[in-house]
């Protein structure tokens, strides 16, 4: 294949895409992990509504899944992640992250155990190599089921409701956990996970049943408010929720070019989930030797005045020594809250002095507003409705 034709290569469609392309009243696309993927259907605004008020479908098909199986595929995640896969129940899921010797952040994901050797890692970067060269020595065999899964996210307070009128029974599913139930001829899976941060499902399917998945779900959905939603809706949804994003709040450090750039889960705010006591895994050594020397940076979360967003902007120590910087933020529509995520050197991580220095657009001119910060918890949003189990009627 010449560097012309790899050049004009097209976007891969998802198998959901005559439906989705159908709806797509601005032509609005972006590329995710070499699909073509809806960025807004018609308008940003009432898809963010939908998520927070009633149901909505976001195809998912593009995120990256691999699946592990073997005699030896938990030990083999057990040495490749920071969690625990050993107590990883079958059926059930957990939020993990992996790193290099260094213990850099590779990449963040959900693992799924399926059965006793079997599991299903689904991320946002492609690792099929290093995953590969870490089996050394492990009974396991790892393949990218990317092509093979067809799947989507139902979020928001009604998506229970939803598939309830689907015919699906789901009143004992608890948060990251899955079930399987018939469906068109095939099996249909479904987790209660999702990366909205409120009551939600993933749909996991052959791609030969995805339209059919597809009609059911907007047929009987219709009295709930399902409404198909794009990119720009979940990540606003997404740093509502003040959940992470690869090559957004932190670099993969297999991809970063400077030393300086990668980061730790340490550093990241995910120290919560590194089980030290389970053994050996990559990058142990390096992140004991961190908790102890402690890191260079902090991710936080930030409560800003006003409702101008500060994505993008630098901060200051006092007004003028720089001291982080913006990855992610929005004025939130659901919190009526100027919210950010931020990485800080962590001798600010208390953020205390610290300033924003955002650039407004005012009638065609930029005015610049130095705003005090103040750290806040994450999650920022986090309705008790995602947890409830049976979920509520809403």
């Amino acid at each position: 294949m010449t560097a012309t034709s790899l050049h004009r290569q097209p976007l891969a469609e998802t198998p959901f895409h005559p439906r989705t392309s159908a709806l797509n009243r601005l032509h609005n696309w972006g590329a995710w992990a070499g699909y073509r993927t809806a960025g807004c259907y018609g308008d940003t605004v009432m898809e963010h509504t939908a998520i927070r008020n009633a149901a909505s479908l976001y195809d998912i098909t593009p995120m990256i899944k691999y699946r592990i199986t073997g005699p030896d595929a938990a030990a083999y995640l057990d040495r490749l992640t920071v969690r625990n896969v050993s107590n990883l129940a079958e059926k059930a899921v957990h939020y993990t992250a992996w790193t290099d010797d260094a213990g850099q952040m590779m990449d963040d994901g959900t693992l799924f155990r399926l059965g006793p050797q079997d599991f299903r890692l689904c991320c946002q970067e492609r690792h099929l190599p290093w995953l590969r060269d870490s089996a050394w020595g492990f009974d396991v065999v790892i393949a990218d089921e990317t092509e093979s899964v067809a799947a989507l996210a139902l979020q928001g307070p009604t998506s229970a409701a939803v598939l309830r009128a689907c015919g699906f029974d789901i009143d004992g599913l608890k948060p990251f956990r899955m079930a399987e139930f018939a469906f068109a001829e095939t099996n249909l899976l479904i987790s209660r996970t999702g990366f909205t941060g409120d009551l939600g499902y993933e749909l996991w399917i052959p791609p030969a049943q995805a339209l059919a998945l597809w009609d059911h779900l907007m047929m009987q959905g219709a009295p709930f408010g399902l409404m198909p939603v794009g990119s720009d809706a979940v990540m606003l949804a997404r740093t509502e929720a003040g959940f992470l994003t690869a090559n957004l709040d932190f670099i993969p450090a297999q991809q970063a070019l400077r030393e300086d750039r990668s980061r730790s889960p340490l550093e990241l705010g995910l120290g919560w989930m590194v089980d030290w006591n389970k053994g050996p895994f990559t990058g142990r050594r390096a992140l004991l030797a961190e908790r102890e020397t402690g890191g260079r940076w902090a991710l936080v979360g930030l409560d800003i005045p006003g409702n101008v967003s500060a994505e993008g902007a630098i901060l200051y120590h006092r007004k003028t020594a720089e001291a982080g910087f913006i990855t992610a933020a929005c004025w939130s529509p659901t919190l009526k809250r100027n919210l950010a995520l931020a990485q800080v050197q962590a001798r600010h991580a208390d953020c205390r002095d610290l300033w924003v220095e955002i650039y407004a657009l005012r009638e065609l001119q930029y005015v610049k507003l130095m705003l005090p910060v103040r750290a806040t918890p994450r999650p920022f949003f986090a309705p008790e409705r995602r947890r409830a189990t049976p979920p509520p009627a809403f």
